[in-house]
């Protein structure tokens, strides 16, 4: 029970840290308390009058002008992004600029200082030592980013593990199911009679294709290579099972950058089973799937398109229910705000197009 307790209290702590709804809390937890340290400062008691407050709200305004350019400026683009010693050389810089405009704004107070004395090398002390002591102080706003980026990385870590396990086994059930193993025996049978080695090839293209979902996707990511090998058997098996059933894939990807991309897996097969499933018309006309991938300022582009009955409504029921929410929360999870995803739907043709960053 105790463990339990301790549990909840360090979750309810990180929670404060890190969520937005306790924001203002946060803020103004932190505002208050920095007050508080200069109002109590021996600095602040060297002046008397109304002196001694000008002194303490120029001093905390420049604060919090530091600490709120720090958290907001210096550590996503600079900190976040690895770059450490820029990092460190922008927040000395920072502190240095804000104790000089500090000075400049109680420059005409310092006569009314206790025990005042206008001596350059006293100056010189009262920056070196200014410094000192502002610099913790702003890594110490680093630090809190820092962790709130930790915490939310490892709520989506988590969450990203358990929709894409839940994902992965309604994939395995629809993909892998005993009907579709029926079919496909089914076919080889009648092949083997008919065509032995169309028998084998399709042998070859079911067991690469139950491979790679029993045991090459486990990873958190796989070669952009093994994903299209999968599509293209999954469709290969597919256009067997069915009539007038046709697919293209277009891979524009030069061979330099084919085999050094590395994707999630079954990022694009959600797409395509959807795809499957409702490129088929029921008055026996041509269905089609048409697949595009290529490469293009570091940005990896896939696009299906698939045929569709003009009344089949459940195509968009399937994308605008669970299945896109399900897409669209991975995808987020993946690549936050760096993704696009836009879904068309015709009267004879629904087509998707996905944009993420390699």
């Amino acid at each position: 029970m105790t463990c339990t307790t301790q549990e909840l209290k360090n979750k309810q702590v990180l929670n404060f840290l890190s969520e937005d709804r306790y924001r203002f809390l946060r803020h103004g937890g932190f505002l208050l308390g920095l007050f508080a340290l200069f109002y109590y400062s021996d600095f602040s008691n060297q002046y008397v009058g109304v002196y001694k407050y000008y002194t303490l709200m120029c001093i905390f305004s420049v604060f919090v002008l530091m600490f709120y350019i720090n958290m907001y400026l210096l550590v996503p683009l600079f900190f976040f992004r690895a770059k450490y010693l820029l990092y460190l050389l922008l927040v000395v810089g920072l502190v240095l600029a804000g104790l000089s405009l500090t000075g400049y704004l109680l420059k005409d107070t310092e006569t009314h200082r206790i025990n005042w004395a206008n001596e350059d090398h006293h100056k010189v002390r009262s920056y070196y030592e200014g410094a000192m002591i502002t610099v913790p102080i702003i890594l110490l706003t680093t630090t809190i980013k820092l962790l709130q980026r930790w915490i939310q990385d490892n709520k989506r870590i988590s969450e990203l593990k358990e929709l894409t396990l839940h994902m992965e086994l309604n994939e395995l059930k629809n993909q892998i199911n005993p009907h579709f193993l029926f079919n496909m025996l089914n076919n080889v049978k009648a092949l083997i009679r008919t065509d032995p080695e169309k028998a084998a090839i399709v042998i070859l293209k079911l067991s690469e294709f139950l491979r790679y979902q029993l045991y090459e996707n486990n990873e958190t990511k796989t070669p952009l290579t093994s994903e299209i090998n999968f599509i293209s058997n999954f469709l290969n098996l597919e256009k067997i099972r069915r009539d007038n059933f046709s697919f293209e894939i277009k891979n524009q990807i030069e061979e330099s950058f084919f085999r050094n991309v590395f994707i999630p897996p079954n990022l694009f097969t959600t797409f395509v089973e959807n795809a499957v499933k409702h490129s088929v018309d029921i008055t026996g006309a041509e269905a089609y799937i048409h697949i595009a991938i290529s490469i293009e300022n570091e940005r990896l582009h896939f696009s299906c398109t698939n045929s569709k009955s003009a009344d089949d409504a459940v195509v968009d029921q399937k994308y605008s229910g669970l299945g896109l929410i399900n897409i669209k929360r991975r995808l987020e999870l993946l690549y936050q705000q760096e993704y696009s995803l836009d879904l068309k739907s015709e009267a004879h043709q629904y087509s998707i197009n996905l944009s993420i960053p390699i």
